[in-house]
């Protein structure tokens, strides 16, 4: 019995010993990132991010939601708009191989770290509310290749830290409240290429830049004195408005009456008055000193009458152009009123009206003066190189044009308030599902973005696919009330070429609107994505004609009309049925209650697609839409973009260079896609060109209705198949 409890005993403390004796494995992740982002975890207020343990945790082998990892060591944190708050700590710097730190568009305050890693390659900091000074210990991260800390409210001068920065390639810091010169460490950035620094209250020259590298500098708003060095204005993207820039100053002219000749007048050397300084002396001739004096008076008084002359050519210009603009806006359209009734009796054709497509007065005065002279020519030629026009189509009166106020639109008060009571088909999401539904609205969940906001892919628990429209700064503004009153109208939208609205979330002063999703790819992806399948011509008709119809309901089916103004081919989405839907129907009225001057351009049409009016007069109609209609014809016609850089200067424009081919069927064959697929008739071909020539006309009242492009291209439809 002794011996069975001594053998029992021995056992259990080989055991122990065994136990003691094995290591056990430590966290997989270095120490001290661990130690870093637990620092990082505490100052930001232990947000609830998917993976992230308050104490503790392993980082890279639990796979924390934006962390990203090379083996054991922490190289990236990306986490934005995901409604962040606190502070970044002072810990930062104990990160070991960190590359990237990515917080933007968080509600992160505090001041920057001074205690940053030097391992940094990109630091984005964008769109959250720190204050403070830029620290100076910028200096230390001699890998820095990009960074952006705009808009904060960051203050104090930039600091002189920019010696080691020579990989410094794209640097932001505009919309803060920076102050004081450039500092003179900035000459040392030889790799800069990109720099943002406008919106802020930076004053002294511009001297410091004239040597970098730049192909992108915005320094609008700021206190900038000049003059701006000349280097500068070889930049590509130059932007400089908005400073009080002190140019040379070009001295006053003489007055008419002592209007110097260009010779400075020689004293008699007989005279008994001492001799002034520069004039010749009786001993020899002038010195070098008076010769230079000379000179310079005479460039000065060159100068002088050379600006006077400019100024009275640009006085000359101005008043041509005033007189121009008041013969379009009072001469012309009164000439078109009393014009109307006749040209109602006997509608001018087509060809006609395309041979003065680009003089609008021509096209009021000289149309029926050259409409015989046409139709005497056109007769002489062959019958059978003649495209067929819209006149043998049964004619139809055009319908009066919906002007502007007819559009909904939040920038005025409505008379009466609309009950928004939204429908039970129209979900309340918050913030927290939406952040779980998008991947925390991560850039692999991003499906494109346009000038309203990031378009995201939710998916739901239960599997249903959904798209969230972010709306951005400029259009998110708009108080509750009205967003609900947007977002009713919206869910009104019922038309199976639109997408359909599903949902909206307004906490925090966010607004989103979910919607049905239904594709990722644009009509954009398949006419200039090689990669995806070929459009046969009965395609392009095809989707041309839902596409109209949609646009059909929305200007004719809707009350009151709704407009679309942001019509291109990235925002029509096919499916891969090639079934059609437009995105982003009813939105127009949110760029209405913003400052536009603040998009890219000062457009609400996308670059290409606007029609004439809108440049001259800013004024929106529905035939603005049409136009827009036509030129996505063009594409889908001729597989070129509406402008092309890349092209000669002649077909960069696609409706300049196009238009005059669209009359006779040999040019027009010359023009067509060469990448469609299968045979295209030219019947069809000749009537899809006549439905493009009158939507992109110059003036919106010679432009057909939706109503009438959806009959005409059914019959486009009807001889293709034949």
């Amino acid at each position: 019995m002794v011996d069975l409890k001594l053998r029992m005993i021995s056992i259990f403390a080989l055991s122990l010993v065994m136990v003691v004796a094995i290591p056990f494995p430590s966290g997989y992740t270095c120490e001290e990132d661990v130690y870093a982002i637990s620092s990082l975890h505490a100052a930001l207020g232990y947000p609830l991010l998917p993976g992230w343990t308050p104490f503790g945790g392993d980082p890279c082998l639990q796979g924390w939601q934006g962390v990203q990892c090379v083996g054991p060591n922490i190289t990236a944190i990306v986490i934005n708009d995901a409604n962040l708050g606190g502070e970044l700590g002072d810990m930062l710097g104990n990160f070991t191989s960190i590359i990237t730190l990515d917080f933007s568009n968080n509600h992160i305050g505090g001041s920057i770290p001074t205690n940053l890693p030097v391992t940094l390659r990109q630091f984005f900091l964008s769109s959250n509310q720190l204050t403070g000074r830029i620290p100076s210990s910028l200096a230390d991260l001699t890998l820095l290749s990009d960074m952006s800390l705009n808009q904060n409210f960051l203050n104090g001068e930039l600091p002189d830290a920019f010696q080691s920065l020579t990989g410094l390639v794209n640097l932001d810091v505009s919309s803060n409240n920076l102050s004081g010169p450039l500092p003179p460490s900035i000459t040392s950035l030889s790799s800069l290429t990109t720099l943002h620094i406008q919106d802020n209250h930076i004053s002294g020259t511009l001297d410091v830049l004239q040597d970098l590298p730049l192909m992108d500098l915005d320094i609008e708003n700021n206190l900038f004195s000049g003059p701006v060095p000349e280097k500068l204005w070889y930049i590509p993207n130059f932007k400089s408005n908005g400073n009080p820039f002190n140019t040379t100053v070009a001295p006053e002219p003489a007055p008419i009456q002592a209007f110097p000749s260009l010779v400075a007048p020689v004293p008699s050397p007989y005279s008994d008055a001492p001799p002034r300084h520069g004039a010749p002396t009786r001993h020899g001739g002038t010195s070098s000193t008076d010769r230079k004096n000379s000179t310079m008076r005479v460039i000065a008084y060159v100068v002088a009458v050379v600006l006077v002359i400019i100024a009275v050519l640009l006085a000359l210009f101005c008043t041509l152009k005033l007189q121009e603009r008041y013969l379009k806006r009072e001469f012309i359209p009164k000439f078109h009123k009393k014009m109307a009734p006749k040209m109602t009796k006997q509608p001018l054709s087509t060809t006609d009206l395309a041979a003065s497509n680009y003089k609008k007065e021509d096209l009021y005065v000289n149309t029926l003066r050259k409409q015989k002279e046409h139709e005497a020519h056109m007769s002489e030629t062959s019958a059978g190189l003649r495209p067929i026009m819209a006149e043998k189509v049964a004619a139809k009166p055009i319908a009066p044009l919906y002007k502007e106020k007819d559009y909904i639109s939040f920038d005025k008060a409505m008379p009466q308030k609309r009950n928004c009571t939204l429908p039970a088909s129209v979900t309340s999401f918050s913030v927290a599902s939406l952040q779980q539904y998008t991947n925390y609205f991560g850039e692999e969940n991003l499906i494109r973005s346009s000038y309203l906001g990031r378009v995201y892919m939710a998916e739901l628990s239960e599997g249903k696919l959904l798209t969230v429209l972010k709306l951005n700064n400029l259009t998110s503004n708009i108080n509750t009330d009205d967003f609900h009153e947007l977002v009713l109208r919206i869910s009104e939208l019922q038309h199976q070429n639109i997408i359909k609205l599903e949902g909206y979330c307004s906490e925090f002063g966010q607004r989103l609107l979910i919607f049905k999703y239904f594709s990722r790819t644009t009509l954009n992806d398949l006419l200039y994505d090689f990669s995806k399948k070929r459009l046969s011509w009965n395609a392009r008709i095809q989707i041309a004609l839902a596409a109209a119809r949609a646009i059909e309901y929305l200007h004719e089916s809707c009350k009151p009309p709704v407009i679309l103004r942001n019509l291109e081919a990235y925002s029509i989405l096919l499916d891969d049925e090639l079934a059609v839907c437009i995105s982003e129907c009813g939105l127009a009225s949110v760029v209405l209650s913003n400052s536009l001057t603040q998009f890219s351009g000062d457009s609400r049409t996308p670059f290409g697609y606007e029609a004439p009016e809108i440049s001259e007069s800013g004024s929106y109609t529905d035939r603005s839409d049409v136009y827009s209609f036509g030129v996505v014809m063009l594409e889908l016609l001729t597989g070129r973009q509406p402008y092309e850089r890349s092209q000669s200067r002649a077909e960069q424009h696609l409706v300049r260079w196009a238009s005059p081919q669209l009359y006779d069927i040999n040019a027009l064959s010359r023009i067509v896609d060469p990448s469609i697929d299968g045979v295209v008739s030219l019947k069809s071909l000749s009537r899809f060109a006549d439905i493009i020539s009158r939507c992109i006309q110059q003036a919106p009242e010679f432009r057909p209705s939706m109503s009438q492009i959806v009959q005409d291209l059914s019959l486009v439809l009807k001889d293709a198949t034949i």
